[in-house]
């Protein structure tokens, strides 16, 4: 994420600052909504809610770890094709999605099958700053997959 974006989440309101650890809105999902519920005009409401992208990542091959939300699978119904890569595990499906210089939308051809929601992967291929919307959430970021192997800390 671009680093005013990042800066405004390593600064959040004194509302969120204010959570005792633990408590129950201490919870991500009672976080994201006290987030949510911040002033509109707030640098850290924006933050929320941001499409800018670093314009320099695009076209460039990479690697980057995530999880795997399906959106689409192959003919066989097995292998997914189409997918959200999200920073932590739940997003998007249990909880408000992550903001959108976050979420990367995955297309891998070939696809793959996934076992387990809760593994992580590295997905390496060439990423596009290109917006991307669904149902289910929208990504400020789009990465045609080259290959996906299980995340291990390198």
């Amino acid at each position: 994420m671009p680093t005013d974006d990042l800066e405004a989440f390593l600064n959040p309101p004194d509302s969120i600052n204010e959570i005792e650890d633990g408590s129950d809105a201490d919870k991500i999902a009672s976080q994201i909504k006290a987030a949510l519920d911040a002033p509109r005009d707030s640098r850290y409401q924006q933050a929320l809610v941001s499409t800018k992208v670093i314009a320099a990542l695009d076209g460039k091959a990479i690697r980057i770890p995530g999880f795997i939300v399906p959106l689409e699978f192959g003919v066989d119904q097995h292998h997914v094709t189409k997918f959200f890569l999200v920073p932590y595990f739940g997003a998007c499906i249990h909880v408000p999605p992550p903001p959108p210089n976050q979420i990367v939308y995955a297309e891998f051809e070939k696809g793959f099958k996934l076992t387990s929601l809760y593994d992580p992967f590295w997905l390496y291929g060439t990423i596009k700053t290109t917006i991307v919307e669904n149902d289910t959430a929208t990504a400020a970021y789009t990465i045609k997959v080259d290959s996906i192997k299980p995340y291990t800390e390198e």
